[in-house]
This record gives structure tokens, sequence and C-alpha cells, in this order.
């Protein structure tokens, strides 16, 4: 099942020349792992809430490989160029299965909550 690796950043101006080294390589860490950009520094239009920052969406084949990717030698040793220069949270999410129902959800939701 899918999964994805998602960050929220909070890049300012004027970016470290070490953002730039870690843009140029982090797709040769991902092709491994089956990775690909879903989001990257894309336009934000928000309709609900309030809102700063910006994401970064990579999609991977399973949380295995989302795993795997995060972990290994090859994104580590470019890691800290991002993370000593941009704030930020990064997660990895379980897609949903194909056919998902958030109706059906909800239903086993409250009648779990309803004890």
């Amino acid at each position: 099942m899918t999964a994805y690796a998602l960050a929220h950043l909070f890049p300012e101006p004027p970016l470290h020349d070490d953002v730039f080294v870690y843009m140029e390589r982090i797709q040769e860490t991902m092709d491994p792992f089956g990775g690909r950009f879903i989001v990257h520094a894309a336009h934000t239009e928000v309709v609900e809430g309030p809102f700063e920052g910006g994401y970064v969406i990579i999609e991977f084949p399973d949380m295995d490989e989302a795993r795997a990717w995060y972990a290994s030698d090859a994104y580590q040793a470019i890691l800290a160029m991002r993370t000593d220069n941009i704030p930020g949270t990064t997660v990895l999410l379980q897609g949903t299965p194909p056919n998902y129902d958030a109706a059906a959800t909800g239903r086993a939701l409250r009648a779990a909550q309803a004890g």
C-alpha cells in the first residue's frame, strides 16, 4: 500500500547553499526506494484556516520503502543540510487501501466509541 513522506517546512530566504545541495541530491537518495515527488515547493492556496510554511510530499510504493529511504545512508548523509537550515516536521504516512470508504470508517469509529 502506498506510503508518503510529508514535510511541513518553514524556509526563510535567503536559503543557505546547503539547501540547494540537498535539493540537487535528494532525488538520487529516493530512486532506489521508488520515491517520487508529489508536491515540492508548490503554490499554496489556503482555503480554510491559518497557514504558514510549505509542504513537500514524496510517494513511496509502501511504508517499508519509505522507512528504508529515510534511514538510508545516502539520505542521512544529506539530511542535516536541510534540518540545520530549514525548521519543520517530517512524518511518514500510510496511504489508504484501494476502494477506501470514509463513511464506513466513520460508522466503525462511531460504533467503537459507543462501546
